[in-house]
């Protein structure tokens, strides 16, 4: 892609609402339909971002009706190659914290209901036994020592919360975040050649956890708020050290693979 308006894309999750100064607003036609908002870019350590809130302004939209396909092609129309993608998880065990923030490795879908791919037609398989793209993940952890790297996130359908038992049972397989929006999204920025990783801040213990009533909106919401500059300085300085995506597997995966959609910008 030639003079791309973009090279870095971030996905703002609840309550992540804005993160550029002055930004350029562009209003994105896809073909699946529009984006959960217009795309705002402009500059973050000297390098072109693309900001998109995944539940829309003002969380238009909840979990299960987030126009994934839309945004993820969306963002690399505008030239991005790699995402980060802050999120509100649930902690499943005594292990992490709520004020955590936790860079996972890997994903277990419990999602339905969800168009999961661009492949509409074709034998196109996704390799995504490593959902994350380590390089981006190493540098999140950089920026910020107190980041956490490694553990499972559990994606569930939402917009509920888990009853006590289902938190219990995912806790017992060894799973360590519980979260309502990581999935499709992963899977589709590779499916369009992007480099992606989650960067999960911890808003609570999960129902099987703890004891009492469970998990509430208003305390997710609160803490979100709470760390809500900490997440955009963490963001600031990853962007700062970024690699090069050039030859990431996270791209070369299709490489002589005759994809049946459309990557814009991407090479044949």
């Amino acid at each position: 892609m030639t003079n791309p308006s973009a090279e870095v894309g971030v996905i703002g999750g609840t309550g992540f609402y804005s993160f550029i100064e002055d930004p350029e607003e562009r209003v994105v036609e896809t073909p699946y339909g529009a984006p959960s908002a217009p795309v705002a870019v402009g500059t973050v350590s000297g390098r072109r971002v693309a900001f998109l809130p995944r539940h829309g302004a003002g969380h238009a939209y909840p979990p299960h009706r987030i126009p994934y396909r839309a945004n993820l092609w969306a963002l690399r129309s505008l030239g991005v190659r790699q995402v980060l993608a802050p999120c509100a998880v649930g902690g499943l065990s005594h292990d992490v914290a709520p004020g955590d923030v936790v860079v996972p490795d890997q994903l277990v879908d419990r999602t339905f209901g969800r168009t999961q791919s661009y492949v509409e037609s074709g034998a196109v398989h996704l390799p995504f036994a490593d959902p994350y793209c380590g390089r981006l993940s190493r540098t999140v952890a950089e920026a910020d020592p107190s980041v956490r790297v490694g553990g499972t996130m559990v994606v569930v359908e939402g917009p509920r919360f888990s009853t006590r038992a289902e938190s219990q049972h995912y806790a017992a397989q060894g799973w360590s975040l519980i979260n309502m929006t990581g999935h499709p999204e992963a899977a589709l920025a590779r499916e369009m050649r992007q480099c992606y990783t989650s960067i999960a801040l911890v808003t609570d213990l999960d129902a099987g956890v703890e004891s009492g009533s469970g998990v509430g909106q208003e305390e997710v919401f609160a803490l979100f708020a709470r760390n809500l500059e900490r997440l955009k300085t963490l963001l600031t300085d990853t962007v700062s050290m970024l690699p090069d995506p050039e030859g990431c597997s996270c791209s070369t995966w299709a490489d002589g693979i005759e994809l049946t959609y459309d990557v814009p910008g991407a090479s044949a």
